[in-house]
């Protein structure tokens, strides 16, 4: 038979073991897994709209993880947002003139950062920037402008003070058909 000690001692151990292993998960969610940064380079990179991108969000070539955004400023006299990348040391050899795009995870997740590398011999360095961004699309932006598009289709339709064309519009093909038909035909020779 198991002492009275005993099964308080498991049942202790069991509610410490519980205890670690919701801290861990809270962290991992968190992204708090790390309290000290891993060694590497800080590149930087400006956008005119960075949408709903954090501080922490991940950094990928490939969908793989290469680094995590470490700090976002607005630059005050362009006003565009100035992210700051933090690359993992084994990632040395990104082209410098990688573009950075912001994308989303899934229709409607978390956005990060892709960084698209390109061919040349020269790498990104501690304090180097990217040139070549591409802002997040944001849905929102999207949406609105379709519902003005269709707003103004439908108002063009409906309200339309012009008389209508039977004839099909002109191109450019038919307009160079139409000069040849005018050239005069030389004359035959007769012998």
């Amino acid at each position: 038979m198991i002492s009275q000690r005993a099964i308080e001692s498991f049942v202790g151990l069991f509610l410490l073991a519980s205890i670690i292993a919701l801290l861990t998960l809270a962290f991992k969610v968190s992204g708090l897994t790390s309290f000290f940064r891993p060694a590497g380079y800080d590149v930087t990179a400006e956008f005119d709209d960075i949408g709903q991108l954090k501080v922490r969000s991940p950094v990928k070539i490939g969908g793989v993880l290469v680094g995590e955004i470490s700090s976002i400023s607005l630059d005050p006299t362009s006003y565009k947002a100035i992210v700051k990348l933090h690359i993992d040391s084994r990632f040395k050899q990104i082209p410098d003139d990688s573009s950075a795009s912001i994308l989303t995870a899934g229709l409607l997740g978390d956005n990060y950062i892709a960084i698209n590398p390109m061919y040349s011999e020269n790498y990104l360095k501690n304090g180097d920037q990217l040139q070549d961004t591409h802002s997040a699309m944001i849905l929102e932006k999207l949406i609105g402008q379709l519902i003005y598009k269709l707003g103004n289709m439908n108002k063009d339709s409906k309200g339309s003070d012009k008389p209508q064309s039977t004839e099909p519009p002109k191109d450019a093909n038919s307009a160079e058909l139409e000069k040849i038909k005018d050239v005069k035909k030389p004359a035959a020779h007769s012998n």
